[in-house]
């Protein structure tokens, strides 16, 4: 059961003006679910992408990264589940290429402005027949409200679905800002096992555009971690379709710096659900590394302890065993940590100080934290005057379950 994972109302779901959505049942790999998505983007819509860097990055990855490249304008994303065309070698680039050549057919666009995206089992052959036979439906279906359908259907393992949608005040106009993320195990930065989709109105360049999507997933998506594996699929898109009137042209531009952190919160906010439904998860675990030397240093930190499976066990266990967050912080790989300079906190309880467990800690204090399902790990280094934040999640007997049975 997903952790505090919020799902908004229809009524709380802003459409983005140029873009349409359809979904359709294409029995990509269980029948009568809807698997195949279509984003349809108006004219003069710019499209930025983050991919994995896993070097056996999808051929859907390969074809987007090589069609985006190209500069023609992005009029169309396709996404299907079930399917991760991943491994499949130029099979897969081929089956890409056709789905893009299908939709380029179906919305009288070139192939190269189409987008693919595909996610679910790696090393299996893409039914790319399959899929471009349900391309009309998804077709007919478009429409401009069709975004928790669209969350729904990129699910693979997950068991909700995860959508932000919002409406902004930047520069006395009112901007909207809606996406979908899609994501419940082998989640880890650089990207993860994950689809994300956001959407806005606002117009930005194209190469101002591809900055904004790199800082966005930065503080994001890229700051999550379920068990510390990287996909081939990863994905995240940022679409800004400049139909609200309000432009952001530059860097420096006063407008700017407020967009980004609306961009920003919402991406956050999507990454988050995806820990908040991680395969098993029971815990929605915060790791915050304060006083570091550098991001590097911080995230390091942040890290070893969000990916240890004895602390994610432990956690799961409401076993407050917090030497395995020290013992964490400890290989982390900083070779001149001070660990008498170092302190640790189980949200409000001080745990351990000077090296060792601070003499005011109670185990009653301890277990009281663990036992939340929110709970929020402060790890102060002593070492300089920046910050990083890592989201995580506890191990349980269900991410095994989960991943065994995954296939079958």
């Amino acid at each position: 059961m997903a952790i505090n994972l919020h799902i908004p109302d229809e009524s709380e779901i802003f459409t983005v003006p140029g873009v349409e959505i359809g979904v359709a049942a294409a029995g990509i790999r269980k029948p009568g679910r809807n698997d195949l998505t279509l984003f349809r983007l108006a004219p003069g819509t710019n499209v930025a992408g983050v991919f994995t860097r896993n070097r056996f990055r999808a051929a859907p990855v390969q074809v987007c990264e090589s069609h985006l490249a190209r500069g023609n304008g992005i009029g169309a994303l396709v996404i299907n589940t079930g399917n991760a065309n991943a491994g499949t070698g130029e099979g897969g680039l081929a089956a890409a290429r056709q789905t893009c050549a299908a939709v380029g057919k179906l919305l009288a666009i070139e192939p190269a402005r189409v987008l693919p995206f595909s996610t679910g089992v790696i090393l299996e052959p893409l039914p790319v027949d399959r899929l471009i036979a349900a391309l009309p439906r998804a077709v007919r279906a478009l429409g401009d409200s069709n975004w928790l359908a669209a969350a729904r259907a990129i699910m693979t393992t997950d068991t909700q679905p995860k959508i932000v949608s919002r409406r902004v005040e930047i520069g006395g106009k009112t901007a909207t800002i809606t996406g979908i993320s899609k994501g419940a195990g082998m989640i880890r930065p650089n990207m993860a096992t994950m689809l994300g989709f956001l959407a806005t109105d606002v117009h930005l360049p194209p190469a101002l555009l591809a900055q904004t999507a790199r800082a966005i997933a930065d503080r994001s998506f890229n700051r999550i971690t379920v068990d510390g594996d990287t996909s081939t699929n990863d994905s995240f898109i940022v679409m800004a379709t400049g139909r609200s009137g309000l432009k952001v042209a530059t860097q420096s531009d006063p407008l700017y710096a407020a967009l980004v952190e609306s961009l920003a919160a919402a991406a956050t906010e999507l990454a988050q659900k995806i820990i908040r439904d991680a395969e098993g998860a029971t815990k929605f675990i915060t790791i915050r590394v304060e006083r570091a030397a550098s991001h590097d240093e911080a995230l390091k930190v942040a890290y070893a302890v969000a990916q240890s499976p004895l602390v994610k066990t432990a956690f799961f266990a409401s076993d407050p065993n917090l030497g395995r967050i020290l013992c964490a912080i400890g290989y982390a790989g900083i070779e001149d940590l001070d660990v008498t300079r170092t302190n640790l906190w189980l949200d409000d309880v001080l745990v351990a100080s000077g090296g060792g467990r601070h003499p005011a800690y109670r185990e009653e204090d301890g277990q009281r934290v663990v036992k939340q399902e929110e709970i929020t790990v402060r790890i102060d280094l002593g070492r300089g005057d920046l910050a990083d934040t890592v989201y995580t999640c506890d191990l349980s007997h269900g991410y095994v379950s989960i991943n065994a049975d995954y296939r079958s």
